[in-house]
């Protein structure tokens, strides 16, 4: 379990088929093989772990078909830069909203521009993912906790502070760049119910 709170940024350094190597800032100590990480909110197994050349460790994990066919893993190419999240501990803070690490779909960067210090951002999701979205609710964009601005049919807006544009891959992402889409957890559960719904008394 995630929370969408990027704890720091990763390096692709190596990719064998589905085999993927992944320098990290963290500390080899604090890693352990069979243990979750959220690469840009897509979780995957530490199958190997290694010290780094430089600082941090060297992670590597594998990709089935599945998951390269639903997410923006199977496009990924040594040098990229890849948000990264541990999974969450028992009583941490939980400071974004619940994330699985199960991404739904690939989504699409419409348009972004300028809104004040921070960035605007339009983002469109696949049709049948649409009845998920709301204003004010929760969606995880490459493992990034964010709030849903508006909502026009399959297109919502998002903003990105300041502080997620330089601590997350954010800065970098410009329109017709896909993104991981996971929808909220809890709207799953809801539209999931509506459909179970006994007839009204």
């Amino acid at each position: 379990m995630f929370t969408g709170i990027v704890g720091s940024i990763g390096t692709l350094i190596e990719r064998d088929g589905s085999r993927f190597v992944i320098h990290t800032p963290f500390k080899r100590k604090s890693l352990e093989e069979g243990a979750s990480l959220a690469c840009d909110g897509c979780c995957l197994t530490l199958a190997e772990i290694d010290k780094s050349k430089g600082k941090g460790a060297a992670v590597t994990v594998d990709v089935s078909n599945e998951t390269r066919s639903h997410t923006t893993l199977g496009t990924w190419e040594t040098g990229r830069k890849i948000n990264l999240e541990r999974a969450l501990g028992l009583g941490e803070e939980l400071g974004g909203h619940i994330v699985t690490g199960h991404v739904d779909a690939r989504a699409k960067i419409v348009s972004r521009f300028p809104d004040g210090d921070s960035v605007r951002v339009l983002v469109e999701a696949p049709p049948e993912l649409a009845q998920f979205i709301a204003p004010k609710g929760s969606v995880a964009l490459n493992g990034v906790s964010l709030t849903i601005n508006e909502v026009d049919g399959q297109r919502f807006g998002v903003n990105i502070i300041p502080y997620t544009l330089t601590h997350t891959t954010w800065g970098d992402c410009m329109p017709g760049d896909l993104v991981n889409l996971e929808v909220d957890l809890l709207a799953r559960y809801v539209a999931r119910l509506r459909q179970y719904e006994g007839p009204t008394p």
